[in-house]
C-alpha cells in the first residue's frame, strides 16, 4: 500500500496586487481560525519566481504542501498566465489554485477552469459580503488535504 505523507497545513500563498485586499484577506482568514502560514506577494512575477525557485528572493520548501489564491489583474505577469505555467509543469500542476479576483468576465472564468484551477471565487464588493466569502474560504482550505511538493524544479 503506498502511503503519501501530507503536512497538517499546507501554506497559503496570496498572490494579491492590493495592499489593502491582501491585508484583508489576511486578517479575515486569521478571524476565521486558519493558523496556516499565509506568504503574500504582491505582483504576477514574484509568486512564479517563488513556485519555480529563480532568484534570490525566498522559495518554496521541498516537501511542503501550498494552496494559491491568485488574483487575475496583477502587475509584471497577469493571473491567467500565473495559472497558465503553474498548470503546465509536471512539478507545479496539482498545486490547487484558487481564483480570487473581481473578475466577473465569463470568458475568463471559462479559461481559468479550461486551464485547471481549482476553485473561481469572485470577491464581493460589498465589505460585509467580502468578508463572509474570505470567511467560508478559509473554513475551506482548513478542510484541504494537499500533497507536499517534491523534487528540484
Amino acid at each position: 500500500m503506498l502511503t503519501v505523507a501530507v503536512q497538517d497545513a499546507p501554506v497559503v500563498l496570496l498572490a494579491e496586487d492590493d495592499e489593502g485586499h491582501a491585508i484583508l484577506v489576511q486578517q479575515i482568514l486569521r478571524d476565521a481560525g486558519l493558523g496556516n502560514r499565509i506568504h503574500h506577494f504582491a505582483d504576477g512575477q514574484a509568486i512564479l519566481d517563488y513556485l519555480f525557485r529563480r532568484g534570490p528572493a525566498a522559495q518554496r520548501e521541498a516537501n511542503q504542501s501550498y494552496v494559491l489564491l491568485l488574483d487575475i489583474r496583477m502587475p509584471k505577469v497577469n493571473g491567467i498566465e500565473v495559472l497558465r505555467q503553474i498548470k503546465s509543469s509536471p512539478e507545479l500542476q496539482k498545486l490547487p489554485v484558487i481564483m480570487l479576483t473581481t473578475t466577473d468576465d465569463p470568458r475568463e472564468v471559462a479559461r481559468c477552469h479550461e486551464l485547471g484551477c481549482s476553485v473561481y471565487i469572485q470577491k464581493p464588493v460589498d465589505y460585509d459580503k467580502f468578508s463572509e466569502a474570505i470567511r467560508r474560504l478559509g473554513l475551506f482550505i482548513l478542510l484541504l488535504v494537499v500533497p507536499p511538493m517534491t523534487g528540484d524544479q
